[in-house]
């Protein structure tokens, strides 16, 4: 038998992302955003509420960077979410993140953080906190990718948020091949 739980943001896997931007004198901010996914081929939305010093930043710059949450960077990843970039312009380096300009939009990357899409800001609605963002590049480092020059989940080891039980979660071992596993089934 199911349980009702009613409306909730709830879906699995849910990325820890890591959004960084400039402020006007090009001093870095980053904050801890578990709610957004993918829209369309070159969009992201995320809900990030106007008061935060990252919103004030992009809508600034019109510019911001997504980096994914890793495994190994789960304290600084937690900390730029619990510490607030209004009362600390310092949170960066107390996470023990380090940045570099992004060669794409006027944003930083966060050295710590192998991934990253660089975006560039489409609308920002403060009433429902929905921001929608355009992709302009996704960039790795070289440690997380595979012998054919793509990005290796094993290497990665993004950090997955469970909202449900309050957690930080590391993804899974490979379980089957997208587009083969379900031709198991396709009549002949």
């Amino acid at each position: 038998m199911r349980k009702d739980f009613g409306s909730k943001p709830w879906v699995y896997p849910m990325p820890v992302f890591i959004v960084g931007t400039y402020d006007a004198q090009g001093h870095p901010n980053a904050m801890n955003a578990a709610w957004g996914g993918i829209d369309y081929d070159d969009q992201i939305n995320l809900c990030l509420s106007a008061g935060h010093k990252t919103v004030k930043n992009l809508l600034e710059t019109k510019a911001f960077t997504v980096s994914m949450g890793t495994v190994p960077q789960v304290v600084g990843c937690d900390f730029v979410g619990i510490e607030s970039g209004n009362k600390n312009s310092d949170k960066l380096s107390q996470a023990g993140f380090h940045t570099t300009k992004s060669p794409h939009v006027d944003a930083p990357l966060i050295d710590e953080l192998p991934m990253a899409l660089e975006c560039e800001l489409i609308s920002y609605d403060p009433k429902t906190c929905h921001l929608i963002g355009r992709i302009v590049n996704v960039c790795a480092d070289g440690e997380v990718l595979d012998a054919k020059g793509n990005i290796d989940p094993a290497k990665l080891q993004p950090l997955v948020f469970d909202p449900i039980n309050r957690a930080y979660l590391s993804l899974g071992s490979i379980v089957g091949t997208p587009y083969k596993e379900g031709l198991k089934l396709m009549k002949k």
